[in-house]
């Protein structure tokens, strides 16, 4: 089993993917400690406050971990944007700060919760024998209180530690490495040995750290001197581990993005290994989304990545015109310049775009050739799209072009739609015309007679200190124009059939150079 190369590379990236994982849950814990006991403190005594306090950390609990964290970048790009206008000093809203406030914030209920319990639960006897003997109310708390609601307060930092550690997996999506880029990679490319290593590093991470923070709490209640600081050293030495990876990870002159599908982990791989071939060193950062990763190309966050040109149209550009293929490519490009400073490469030479796709019998069976012919069906029908298709005004564009109101609509992991459209438990999904799940599950794109999808060229952006970098240009130049459809979706198809974004990869620049 261990012969797989999934294996070998799953080990390759742990250094990278779990000290990013520690740092920022560790850094997260500290921040939320800090908040929530002063404040537990000022507050068991205080009936409103308490309740004030309690309330507040115990709705953060109810936003589900990766709303709260995507939401906090939106936030944070906002104050950076004010910040850099009146003060004339910006800062960077991707990855590593909007998740340590989402998940400080997620720390922050059991620590007050058990802080005040425990504090209150205390015999009323004891601190009347400490008033009887002449303590003060500080006094009081430092030497008879928090000592006896001490295995309490613990308690409540280990099951803050757990829920931190276990939350920090979703921080991917915002640009934060984290052992979650195993869950979210291994999710879209199918390679299910990704997300068992994943959830399984995760798991025993937070097994360890709670074993520590218990050796810690036991020396305290026991006043033992040795199993306080063995736990501590421990602690330390997890966290200094894993600034050896950072460091390295600081030299790397290029950093690479990539959106959360199959597709883009392939490029970004193999735009990866045409840096390295050029001597260039590059990090990636994996499953971003589509305006995230987007806003941080813009803000020098990262320095590459493949885009489509009907989703920047759309999307950022808030185009809702279709004009034909070059025209809109040359627009395109010189507004990414001037309003964003970001430099157009060139296309890859293949169209990804959005497209209705169905079952190729059911279609021919109900003579449904075009997304013009689903109008008088789709209120019988279900469709299915990816998380956020919906939302897009690509699908707005769809959806009034051709009148098209469908009886149900359901979001699903992209890969998970086309096995779900070619069972039949939905009837029209909103595909990808490179996937190569098309071929594999014998289904059909529709057409799209009035145009109502823009073009979607695959395209290479810099950004914009990269903009002039002549190293980088010269390695990517030989992909532009060199990958047609047909490769893409071969190259779509072995990443779904288990083989890893970088043996694909190398896969596709062979095909390129056999042309």
């Amino acid at each position: 089993m261990f012969s797989d190369p999934r294996w070998s590379e799953a080990l390759s990236r742990l250094p990278d993917y779990l000290g990013s994982h520690v740092r920022v849950s560790m850094t997260a814990l500290a921040l939320g400690l800090a908040i929530s006991l002063p404040l537990a403190l000022l507050a068991y005594r205080r009936p409103v406050l308490r309740g004030f306090l309690l309330g507040i950390t115990s709705i953060v609990q109810t936003v589900p971990g990766l709303a709260l964290l995507a939401l906090f970048y939106p936030l944070l790009l906002a104050l950076s944007a004010l910040t850099a206008s009146w003060l004339g000093v910006g800062f960077s809203a991707f990855g590593f700060l909007p998740s340590v406030l989402a998940l400080a914030l997620y720390s922050m209920l059991p620590v007050a919760r058990n802080t005040i319990t425990g504090l209150r639960e205390i015999d009323p006897a004891l601190t009347e024998a400490a008033q009887g003997v002449g303590m003060t109310p500080r006094q009081s708390l430092t030497m008879v209180e928090l000592p006896l609601a001490l295995p309490v307060i613990m308690a409540g930092i280990r099951t803050a530690a757990v829920w931190v550690i276990g939350t920090a997996t979703l921080s991917t999506p915002i640009g934060q490495t984290s052992l979650g880029n195993y869950i979210f990679a291994g999710l879209q490319t199918q390679n299910w040995v990704f997300v068992l290593f994943g959830c399984a590093a995760a798991a025993l991470l937070a097994l360890a750290v709670d074993q520590l923070l218990a050796l810690v709490e036991n020396g305290l209640r026991l006043r033992l001197r040795a199993r306080i600081m063995a736990g501590l050293v421990g602690l330390a030495a997890l966290l200094l581990a894993t600034l050896t990876p950072s460091l390295s990870q600081s030299r790397a002159s290029h950093v690479i993005g990539a959106k959360t599908f199959t597709e883009q982990y392939v490029l970004a791989s193999l735009i990866g290994q045409r840096l390295e071939a050029a001597g260039l060193t590059s990090t990636l950062r994996e499953g971003l989304g589509s305006n995230v990763i987007f806003e941080a190309l813009a803000k020098n966050d990262i320095d590459v990545y493949v885009d489509y040109s009907g989703t920047l149209w759309a999307n950022q550009l808030k185009r809702t015109d279709v004009k034909p293929r070059g025209e809109l490519f040359d627009e395109l490009k010189a507004a990414l310049a001037s309003r964003w400073s970001i430099k157009t490469l060139g296309a890859l030479g293949f169209d990804n775009a959005y497209a209705l796709v169905m079952p190729r019998k059911r279609a021919e069976e109900l003579g449904i050739r075009s997304a013009a012919d689903l109008a008088a069906r789709a209120g019988t029908m279900s469709i299915a799209g990816d998380y956020e298709f919906f939302s897009r005004p690509e699908w707005t564009a769809l959806r009034t072009a051709y009148n098209l109101n469908f009886r149900q609509q359901r979001q699903m992991q992209p890969d998970f739609m086309y096995a779900a459209v070619a069972s039949g438990e939905v009837d029209v999904i909103a595909g990808y015309t490179s996937d190569g799940l098309i071929a594999r599950y014998d289904l059909v794109v529709l057409d799209d007679p009035k145009r109502a999808i823009p073009p979607y060229d695959a395209i290479v952006l810099i950004s914009p200190k990269r903009a002039e970098d002549k190293a980088l240009r010269d390695a990517l130049l030989p992909l532009i124009g060199k990958i047609d459809v047909s490769a893409m979706r071969e190259a779509n198809l072995r990443a779904g059939n288990g083989e890893t974004p970088s043996a694909v990869a190398k896969w596709l620049w062979d095909h390129i150079q056999r042309r």
